[in-house]
């Protein structure tokens, strides 16, 4: 007999940031430059306010400096790193007290714009305090008198990075080792605003004025052929954020933003939503077919319109008319929700593509 109970969802499995897992191997590796003996394991608290247990997976001995690996886990919600190895190299240095590098497939900053200065290794802020404090308070446990380096490496980071905006981020070479509380939270949107946040930064540290948001990879593909003149750094995607996206944008004094993108989602902006995913708003047809009858689409098509499954359908039969005005009608639309939502300050653009990379239409508000 089948129960008709529903069934109660699981928790979502938290993950570890690289830097961690960065973490706990200097401190695997240093324990054991020092006492000579490898650990199966150890516990370090992350600024989440957690301690957590991480196993060591590969050691590597020499005489004056040990290696320790760490998998990374990303939990239920895997990046590009999860399942990467990372490493930390901790060898004695009597030159300073304590220094710390990227190895191999960790990148280098080569913009400015980021936390870290040009020419250093990526590895952020908060995953540098972390191993600095755990350094410490090992040598301060066993009495040392030395200098100790720490070196981090991710063997596969190079190629990990391929998967990753880093390139645009201005960090060559690898990946960067992240972190702010240690933990992965699953699906969590702050990271994801987060790094919008910091494209932006990127951006303006490299004197740009003027940015092209779009809501993915493909409309950023026809957004870069639309703007061949703009370097890589103004292209960002926002996801489905677009009110936080533009308010970003007038926060961090940029002058002129161009929203390029596809129906489906632009519709939704040009109708005041300014969160679009599929979840949260859905497509108005009543509100698309107001705007074709103002286009002036014949009432029939505007009974078709209200009938309609997608919002590329709507597109493609006013494309099939003839009717260019409708999407030139939308693009303004989505510029004065745009202009209300951050309360004026910046010129704002909208150009509409179909899913195909043809061109639909295209207007500019100036403020």
């Amino acid at each position: 007999m089948t129960s008709t109970e529903p069934q109660e969802k699981k928790p979502l499995r938290h993950g570890y940031t690289t830097g961690a897992c960065a973490t706990a191997a200097t401190k695997a590796a240093l324990l054991a430059l020092i006492t000579g003996t490898p650990v199966e394991k150890v516990k370090i608290l992350i600024p989440a306010g957690e301690i957590v247990t991480f196993t060591i997976v590969e050691w590597n001995f020499s005489k004056d400096k040990v290696t320790a690996g760490v998998i990374k886990d990303g939990g239920d919600d895997p990046d590009a790193t999860h399942g990467a190895l990372i490493l930390s190299t901790v060898q004695w240095n009597d030159e300073t007290d304590y220094q710390l590098d990227g190895g191999i497939g960790v990148g280098r900053i080569t913009k400015p714009g980021l936390q870290i200065p040009i020419g250093e290794a990526a590895i952020n802020p908060i995953p540098r305090k972390m191993i600095k404090e755990t350094v410490k308070e090992i040598v301060d446990e066993f009495e040392i008198n030395r200098g100790i380096s720490v070196t981090i490496s991710v063997p596969d980071g190079e190629e990990i990075a391929k998967k990753t905006l880093n390139g645009r981020l201005g960090v060559i070479g690898g990946i960067s080792i992240l972190g702010t509380r240690g933990i992965v939270v699953p699906f969590s949107s702050s990271a994801y605003m987060a790094s919008i946040v910091q494209y932006i930064k990127v951006a303006r540290a490299n004197q740009l004025d003027h940015v092209v948001i779009t809501t993915g990879g493909r409309s950023e593909k026809y957004a870069m052929k639309l703007f061949p003149h703009l370097p890589e750094e103004a292209f960002i995607e926002m996801g489905d954020f677009v009110g936080f996206t533009l308010k970003q944008c007038k926060k961090q004094g940029v002058k002129k933003v161009s929203m390029v993108g596809m129906m489906g989602k632009y519709s939704k902006i040009a109708n005041g939503n300014m969160m679009v995913h599929a979840k949260g708003s859905k497509v108005d047809f009543e509100f698309l077919a107001r705007v074709a009858k103002d286009s002036g689409a014949p009432e029939s098509v505007i009974k078709e319109i209200r009938e309609a499954n997608t919002a590329s359908q709507v597109g493609d039969l006013m494309v099939s008319l003839g009717i260019t005005s409708f999407f030139e009608t939308l693009c303004r639309l989505c510029n004065q929700s745009a202009h209300k939502e951050v309360k004026g300050g910046m010129d704002i653009e909208t150009a509409l593509f179909t899913l195909n990379g043809e061109f639909l239409g295209r207007a500019i508000l100036h403020e």
